[in-house]
């Protein structure tokens, strides 16, 4: 191969210095002669300065022609890139200080990322000696990292006060390295508590729980922190739970210094319960009904009406049918309507969850006989239904394993092709009976990077030698839902959870990780145990948790609580999804919604085509189901929502329908003070306080015709609707 003058003259140069290096005449004392690895002591640098990440030198392009593996998963490559790519321009052992690689990371030379190690930091100096050692790679035999430990590891911090972590690497040969320096750090919470580069965590003015992450070479450890109050509270009152959900709960409430609000109104009990578990507002007779009962269980003997109507199946189906990805436009309409259908009579039979979960694990056959299956149609490729399967039954992301080890987890490339062994097998052929699911043959997998076989298995067990013979699903469902999984029940018990308090107990629900733990691991295991306990009985669980006094608290705040989002010390105002707010304005006009192509009286909730062109769904956050992520549906209140509800034709033809309740409550009832109870009843679920009721009367007695004092009722009925009280579910 001819060399152009310049390649040559930088391939001798490298060669020279290379020579140079290796002779011991060259080193100029015993610390450069030191031997260093370049996977233990050059990729940390790199990834503690961030020239391997996603947005620098490890996104797919790389950057200017220099390419690093994401998080430096790949350290040959690394090591290919930097010392044999560039024509050899970018590390020059014999003048270390003119390599390419030290003059753009020290700022000496235009680089887009800036000055990211400046010549006097010990890092610089590390890659100066390399270059200079002649660039060794390293020896097999130099020990490795096992693990990292945090210190400390738990501790409990005064608000406004800090620590500093220490990170501390254990190696294959037993010895332990502080490797802070080098560490990455990360906080789950940055308004609870920050964390510098340097590991220095500083705590908020907020009480609660944070987990601070640290990372190095692929290992991580989490630094737990609880945030008391300061102020005290002395003394800490007695508050008397329900159940075994009131008493964890408590207990870490009790340990933050806050103490929880006061016991919601039947009133705002009636609304909430109804909004949670059957997306439905009650009618101004459910209300009314439910206020004058006096009957000390009727909480609960309400809860057990919900759960037995017909709208708990179809609020409950549309949230799976947006975690399973109902999506016409991917499967077609008769396809999606089914698996909406199989989704649909499961919650109506009250399938147990672990069941529910087999079932569309193991889906084969007649996709006519088995529409669950078609989640391997919107999923298609073995990865794709791996990652699925792992995010909405086990709450694991190990998407980001595909290409390298997962940056904030134990999850390597071993593990997601492990997982993805399991759907290898997998054939969608069209036979005169339909579309048909087939399990077949002995599909090989092999790791991308090293060439190795990978077999089929779970996530966080060792590897088998070889699969196991026929559906290799069956014996992922098995390990699935079995009663020791570490992920399954708490992973339902947290999406059951989160919804109900307006927040999970892991957040977001569907990243459980070591290190984003839950903000109070023992009621998560508790709820988790008690579902287990119940035979994965979804309604059990909800009446577990409704019956809780931590589920009944009021969202008026208390000196203590008032700054507390994340311990359940009060209820939290929560968006309603945008098809339970549709539901909610009519029912509130008493004027229906026609949905294209959706038979007339069909309710939002109902809809199970995520499709549907409504431009009220799509502004108030309705999922695309795209993918599986809860972060599809949007539940953030925006002006666009805001100015929509005080200016909507829609909204305001409701309002004036001649049909409506407005139009209705005008004819029917004459009585200024008690068309103010039925508009309260009809909206809030509640009566008017003296002063509201005495606000509309005098509204209404203004009014001059019939004609005018209709206008005045839609008014108020205007008002209330774009109030926090209506629009939210509280």
């Amino acid at each position: 191969m001819k060399l152009s003058p310049r390649a040559a003259l930088c391939f001798c140069a490298v060669v020279a210095g290379m020579l140079l290096a290796a002779s011991p005449a060259a080193f100029a004392d015993e610390a450069i002669s030191q031997t260093l690895n370049f996977e233990n002591d050059i990729v940390p640098i790199l990834s503690k300065f961030g020239c391997n990440a996603s947005g620098c030198h490890g996104k797919a392009e790389g950057q200017n022609g220099f390419k690093l593996s994401v998080f430096g998963f790949d350290p040959p490559a690394d090591y290919r890139a930097i010392t044999m790519e560039g024509r050899g321009r970018r590390v020059f052992p014999s003048a270390a200080e003119k390599s390419l690689l030290l003059l753009k990371v020290s700022g000496a030379s235009p680089h887009g990322g800036g000055v990211r190690i400046p010549p006097d930091r010990p890092e610089y100096e590390t890659l100066r000696r390399w270059i200079v050692a002649g660039l060794p790679v390293g020896s097999a035999s130099d020990p490795k990292v096992v693990k990292i430990e945090l210190t400390p590891h738990e501790e409990t911090i005064d608000e406004g006060e800090s620590r500093q972590l220490v990170v501390t690497a254990t190696l294959t040969n037993g010895k332990n390295l502080d490797v802070t320096r080098l560490a990455k750090f990360q906080s789950n919470n940055d308004g609870l508590a920050s964390v510098s580069e340097e590991g220095l965590v500083t705590v908020g003015q907020t009480p609660g729980v944070v987990a601070v992450m640290a990372s190095y070479a692929n290992e991580v450890d989490v630094f737990h922190v609880l945030i008391p109050r300061n102020r005290e509270t002395a003394p800490y009152p007695e508050v008397a739970g329900i159940n075994f959900i009131d008493q964890h709960v408590y207990r870490r409430l009790k340990q933050l210094n806050i103490v929880p609000a006061e016991v919601c109104s039947d009133a705002e009990y009636l609304r909430r319960i109804h909004l949670d578990l059957i997306g439905t507002l009650p009618t101004a007779d459910e209300a009314r009904r439910f206020l004058a009962d006096t009957r000390s269980d009727k909480r609960k003997v309400l809860v057990d009406e919900l759960l037995a109507r017909p709208e708990f199946a179809d609020y409950w189906a549309l949230k799976w049918a947006d975690l399973l990805r109902v999506d016409r436009q991917v499967l077609g309409h008769k396809a999606a309507y089914d698996e909406y259908r199989w989704i649909k009579d499961s919650l109506a039979k009250n399938k147990p969850l672990d069941q529910f979960a087999r079932e569309v694990i193991t889906a084969s056959g007649p996709l006519s006989e088995s529409p669950q299956g078609y989640i391997y149609k919107t999923s298609p490729q073995p990865g794709q239904a791996a990652s699925t399967i792992s995010q909405v039954f086990l709450g694991v992301r190990i998407e980001c394993a595909t290409c390298h080890h997962h940056p904030y987890d134990r999850w390597s490339q071993t593990d997601y092709f492990g997982m993805t062994a399991y759907f290898t097998q997998l054939q969608q052929k069209t036979t005169p009976l339909g579309e048909v699911l087939l399990s077949v043959g002995d599909p090989a997998t092999t790791h991308p990077r090293t060439g190795q076989p990978i077999t089929a298995h779970p996530l966080g067990r060792p590897m088998p030698e070889k699969n196991v013979t026929g559906d290799r699903r069956i014996e992922l469902a098995t390990w699935l839902t079995a009663a020791d999984n570490p992920w399954f029940a708490r992973n339902m018990a947290n999406r059951v959870w989160a919804p109900l308090l307006g927040r999970g107990l892991v957040e977001p629900v569907d990243d459980f990780r070591a290190t984003n733990p839950p903000s109070n691991p023992e009621l998560l295991d508790a709820l988790a145990s008690h579902l287990a306990a119940s035979k994965f009985d979804l309604r059990e669980l909800i009446r577990a948790i409704t019956a809780s006094r931590t589920y009944q608290h009021s969202t008026k705040p208390n000196a203590t609580n008032n700054r507390d989002e994340q311990n359940y010390s009060r209820a939290l105002l929560k968006s309603m999804d945008a098809e339970v707010l549709l539901d909610a304005v009519c029912q509130a006009t008493g004027v229906p919604e026609k949905f294209e192509g959706v038979p007339a009286g069909s309710r939002a909730i109902q809809l199970w085509d995520s499709q549907v062109d409504h431009y009220f769904l799509r502004l108030f956050g309705r999922p695309t189901r795209q993918t599986v992520c809860e972060c599809e549906r949007v539940t953030e209140p925006s002006v666009a929502q805001v100015l929509h509800l005080l200016n909507s034709e829609r909204v305001q033809e409701k309002l004036s329908h001649e049909n409506g309740f407005v139009a209705k409550l005008a004819k029917r009832e004459s009585d200024n003070a008690r068309a103010a109870d039925e508009l309260y009843l009809n909206l809030f679920s509640r009566l008017p306080t003296d002063a509201e009721r005495q606000i509309a009367v005098e509204y209404l007695g203004k009014a001059g015709d019939s004609a005018v004092r209709r206008t005045a009722l839609e008014d108020l009925a205007w008002t209330m609707l774009n109030s926090l009280e209506f629009v939210f579910n509280h």
